[in-house]
């Protein structure tokens, strides 16, 4: 399938999927998307819930490594470590990487930094910056096998419109076994058949403002009474 990189309406720069018509991020503003679902409705939003001094995190659909980027900034402004798992089937290649402007635009991200995230080696946890270690995986969602690892999922696999499969009950139910008790998932998609697969493993799903160019968006929590 042809790839080719594309800049955004923030200025951010994504990867393009031209046969499908799909993006790894949006294009009304990949670095704008990113923090608004990921780092303050998903990070910052725990982090004032439960103020812990150490969390997992899940990421499906590691592609740019642009959530990671801004995971490990939050984790130095907090100082809370943070372990990250990025799970990935098919990396980014090493091209594409060196076309991506995240150290131009984003004033915290040190391009050592950038260049450590993207070159660690893959399946083993690498220490990126003093609160901040990172593991990619290359392997498909379905085979996520952990048990109440994690405290939160950043779900940003391509959309539904092309993979439906990524957004079933199935995949789901492997998200809601990952999860500690009531850690979250929060997810750029608010589909009412995403919500329903949510609801349907046992998640309690919330409907919340989303990024530009998108109304809504969907946060889960794995809530144990």
């Amino acid at each position: 399938m042809e790839r080719k990189i594309i800049t955004t309406s923030d200025g951010s720069k994504t990867i393009q999927i031209k046969d499908w018509n799909e993006q790894y991020h949006s294009i009304h503003g990949a670095l704008q998307e990113a923090l608004h679902v990921f780092i303050k409705t998903g990070l910052h939003h725990y982090l004032r819930l439960f103020r812990p001094k150490s969390i997992r995190i899940l990421e499906i659909g590691f592609g740019t490594g642009l959530n990671a980027i801004l995971t490990q900034i939050e984790a130095e402004k907090e100082f809370v470590k943070i372990g990250y798992t990025g799970i990935e089937a098919y990396p980014v290649e090493a091209s594409e990487i060196e076309q991506l402007n995240y150290t131009d635009i984003i004033p915290e991200c040190e391009s050592d930094i950038f260049t450590k995230i993207h070159k660690t080696e893959w399946e083993d946890f690498q220490d990126i910056s003093k609160y901040f270690e990172l593991k990619k995986e290359q392997k498909f969602f379905k085979d996520i096998t952990v048990q109440s690892e994690f405290d939160i999922i950043y779900f940003d696999a391509f959309g539904a419109r092309v993979q439906p499969e990524l957004w079933t009950e199935d995949i789901f139910q492997i998200m809601f076994n990952a999860l500690k008790a009531n850690g979250i998932l929060v997810t750029y998609s608010a589909k009412g058949s995403v919500r329903r697969a949510m609801e349907a493993v046992g998640f309690s799903v919330e409907r919340l403002p989303g990024p530009p160019g998108k109304r809504e968006m969907l946060r889960a929590s794995k809530r144990i009474s």
